[in-house]
């Protein structure tokens, strides 16, 4: 009798065991499963040469590392990308840490450094369900942009010299008329009270200093005309235009859903990017009409992100 209800016993535990391992067996597949599931990134990007290139590239190093990648297209201006972002639209898009600080967070005070700027940016984000990936080596800042041959004629080199210049115009994106990093910063800070603007539309600011329809515009740091020597970017001794550096801008529940897989893709892209390199890619888009795609996969692939 003893050894018949042990033989039970035994049946009974190893039914039990049986039950447990197929149990942890089935839940191990699905956690398994579930690691290989990834989030799908939906990309979207402002509307200049840069950010189709910086869409791009962040897309195409994801997409090749398995992520479903949608995009959204050209927005429009951060204001615009940023309600995108914070309606669902997108879930990601590249942006400039000082325009987030100085521009969407609207800090009274700039913060003194690149880092202290895109900490701000971050701290600000995280308050609305989003966070920053890590900023690029890079910074595009915004810039004051002369003809040579109107800063020689009134003796131009920095911002503040614009007031020996009669009937100044400046042309810009629409949005930079009430930026503080832009033509609200050139009034308020520098005193040009008596400022034309001319937005810009399909024309593009170099276009017009070179038509004469404009004494000045927005330029930016990595346009490959900054160094045709045609122009003058102009000394901002009042450092108007902040740090601006580009990073990242993901919903919180991107960055979750891809954790320190989705990061290390992005963060990858984002530490190739220098100057030079910016400024190259820029170049063989705006002036050598190829396309961000095309120019995005040959950088990925020459820096074994592809």
């Amino acid at each position: 009798m003893f050894r018949k209800h042990t033989r039970r016993a035994a049946k009974a535990a190893f039914a039990i065991s049986l039950g447990v391992a197929l149990l942890i067996g089935l839940t191990a597949g699905s956690g398994l499963a579930a690691a290989k599931a990834k989030p799908t990134v939906v990309v979207g990007t402002k509307n200049f040469t840069e950010e189709y290139i910086l869409g791009q590239l962040y897309g195409q190093a994801l997409a090749a590392k398995g992520y479903t990648v949608k995009y959204a297209g050209s927005i429009g201006s951060s204001e615009l990308a940023d309600t995108a972002i914070t309606s669902g639209k997108i879930n990601f898009y590249p942006e400039y840490t000082g325009v987030l600080a100085l521009d969407i967070a609207k800090l009274k005070n700039a913060p003194k450094s690149a880092s202290a700027t895109y900490a701000a940016a971050k701290t600000f984000e995280e308050t609305r369900k989003l966070t920053l990936l890590a900023a690029t080596p890079f910074y595009d800042t915004d810039t004051v942009t002369v003809l040579k041959t109107t800063a020689d004629k009134y003796g131009l080199k920095a911002i503040g010299d614009l007031k020996k210049v009669p009937s100044f115009s400046y042309a810009g994106f629409p949005e930079c008329a009430t930026r503080a990093t832009c033509l609200l910063g050139l009034k308020n800070t520098y005193g040009l009270k008596q400022t034309k603007f001319v937005p810009l539309a399909s024309v593009s600011v170099y276009t017009l200093l070179d038509q004469g329809k404009v004494t000045g515009g927005d330029g930016f740091s990595t346009d490959p005309e900054q160094a045709s020597g045609k122009y003058v970017a102009l000394a901002d001794t009042k450092h108007i235009f902040g740090f601006q550096n580009v990073a990242p801008v993901l919903t919180q529940e991107l960055a979750q859903a891809g954790g320190s897989d989705l990061a290390s893709v992005v963060n990858a892209v984002s530490s190739k990017l220098t100057l030079a390199a910016m400024q190259a890619m820029n170049k063989a888009v705006a002036v050598d009409k190829k396309t961000p795609q095309a120019v995005a996969a040959a950088f990925l692939k020459a820096n074994g992100l592809g």
